[in-house]
């Protein structure tokens, strides 16, 4: 989306309160969707990541490609940086990731460069996801690293939802000829 000077659109979507009696998946797929919803109310695609080791999250983001003119600057990636310099290691070995959307071609390889134990999306993505949308870089063979993977079901109609509204609602904007 090219640069506007039309104020975001209002997101009508609320943010999850989960219990912290039970930090399971669902739980931080939830932190992973309040990263969406921020996301949004800064004008930028409503994708949200949070990277968890022994129960803790050490990192949370959401995209920034717009606000920041970066490419790169994907949810997962920035929440993959975040988790590094935490732990004082490139090695991420022990993390979970959580996202909202199936990661791309680059989270998904950074993912595997990272060593990450598991990663958990919620939105299948058949044009671009590369963890089994599009393709899986994870069944290549001569790869030296795989990572677990549960694939959508855990607030996928949610996380759903939250990314078909928004692209409504860019659509019918009255700057949508840019999009």
């Amino acid at each position: 989306m090219p640069e506007s000077s039309a104020t975001p659109l209002p997101c009508p979507f609320d943010k999850r309160f989960p219990s912290q009696l039970v930090r399971d998946d669902a739980f931080f797929m939830s932190l992973a969707y309040n990263q969406a919803i921020d996301a949004w109310r800064q004008d930028e695609v409503p994708i949200g990541a949070v990277i968890v080791v022994g129960g803790e999250v050490i990192a949370a983001a959401h995209n920034t490609v717009e606000s920041a003119k970066d490419p790169t600057a994907h949810a997962e990636m920035l929440a993959l940086t975040q988790a590094a310099s935490h732990l004082g290691d490139w090695r991420i070995e022990e993390a979970t990731v959580y996202v909202t959307k199936e990661p791309c071609p680059m989270c998904s390889g950074a993912m595997l460069m990272s060593r990450v134990r598991r990663v958990c999306y919620a939105v299948p993505d058949p044009k671009m996801g590369c963890l089994g949308g599009a393709t899986n870089l994870n069944d290549l063979p001569r790869v030296n690293h795989h990572v677990e993977l549960t694939a959508g079901g855990v607030l996928e109609g949610e996380c759903r939802e939250l990314l078909q509204a928004f692209f409504k609602m860019k659509r019918k904007a009255p700057d949508a000829a840019e999009i």
